[in-house]
Formats: C-alpha cells, sequence, structure tokens
C-alpha cells in the first residue's frame, strides 16, 4: 500500500510539474497582452507604450502616439483590499492633471458588495476624467449624478466603503508616488522597453 500511495504521488507530481512547465510561457503571454489591452485603454490614442518604472506593487508605462510623443501615463498597482489584494490600471495626461479613466484587473472582494469596484455604472464611471492635481477623495453619502460630484471627488459604494477607500488609497499613493518619480527625472523612456 504504501509503495502505491509513493507511486501514485510521485506520478501525480510529476504531471503537475510538467503542465506547470508547459503553460508557463503560456501563461506570462496570456498577462502581457492584458497588460497591453489596459494600457490601450487607460490611455486612449496609444499607439506603443514602454515600461518606464517599476517596484513592488507599481508600474508605469508612458504610452506614446504615433509619431513617437507621449501622450500619457498608465499607472499599474496593487493594493490591500476588504477581502484580498486590489489590482487596477489607471491613466493619466502627460502633465499628471487628469485622470482618463480606471480599470479594475483583479480583486477578490465581496460579490455584491465591494466587487462593483469592477462595475462602470456603479464605480467606474466616478473615475472618468477626474482633476488629479491634488489628492481624490470619496462622496459619502454617493451622488446621484456625475454633476454633483467634484472635480477631485469620486462616489463610494453604498455598504463598500471600504473596497470603494481601497481604490481610492492605491490610486492616491500611486500619483504621489508618481509625481515624486517625475520630479526626480526618473520618468524616461530609456528606462523601458517598447511594448
Amino acid at each position: 500500500m504504501i509503495v502505491v500511495l509513493t507511486s501514485v504521488g510521485l506520478l501525480s507530481g510529476g504531471f503537475l510539474a510538467t503542465v506547470g512547465l508547459l503553460t508557463k510561457d503560456r501563461i506570462a503571454a496570456n498577462k502581457q497582452r492584458e497588460t497591453e489591452e489596459a494600457i490601450l485603454s487607460v490611455v486612449p490614442g496609444t499607439a506603443s507604450s514602454s515600461k518606464i518604472y517599476e517596484e513592488k506593487d507599481l508600474s508605469i508605462y508612458g504610452g506614446s502616439d504615433k509619431a513617437g510623443q507621449l501622450i500619457g501615463f498608465a499607472i499599474h498597482a496593487s493594493g490591500v483590499g476588504f477581502q484580498d489584494k486590489v489590482t487596477l490600471m489607471f491613466g493619466t495626461d502627460p502633465a499628471l492633471t487628469r485622470i482618463n479613466t480606471l480599470i479594475v484587473l483583479d480583486q477578490k472582494e465581496t460579490p455584491g458588495l465591494g466587487a462593483k469596484i469592477t462595475d462602470q455604472e456603479s464605480f467606474l464611471k466616478y473615475w472618468e476624467n477626474k482633476d488629479c492635481s491634488k489628492s481624490l477623495s470619496l462622496r459619502k453619502p454617493p451622488a446621484t449624478s456625475l454633476d454633483d460630484l467634484g472635480s477631485a471627488e469620486v462616489n463610494t459604494i453604498t455598504g463598500a466603503t471600504i473596497s470603494s477607500e481601497a481604490v481610492l488609497n492605491i490610486v492616491n499613493m500611486s500619483l504621489e508616488r508618481l509625481k515624486r518619480l517625475k520630479s526626480e527625472g526618473k520618468l524616461t523612456r530609456e528606462q523601458g522597453n517598447a511594448n
């Protein structure tokens, strides 16, 4: 019995290791494709992009038009949500004064509540064209229309304030870091590879 169980365990382990090796490249390619699609979504008009800075839980991409002019930054960031890590991407203009849009790439928030951070109508539409020259803030209680929000205000999700605040904190901390890097001259295209 011990020999049979050991043999089955070794065969199963070997099979899983083989599958892991065979799918590693495909998983990496899919993740790269997802990132490129997200960059196009958050920095409209991007013809090419390059990673210009990376650290733990933060990657910054420069989006350029067909003429090679920088038209904005795409910020890929992660932080702690209510349940687990939230990963998102948002785009800004080159002057870092406006957020184009925001998308949530990965989350494990409470279904029906915190998971609404991925919903366009409930949450994401309130991030479009926001003034990010200063820190953004949450509107509590939520506004009923986009016109009721201030230029640097985004709606909270009723019943999911922690998830809403998590997204806000990730964005504000990323923007603060991005502005510091820009002022230090560390956001140049030569630091990254073209995509």
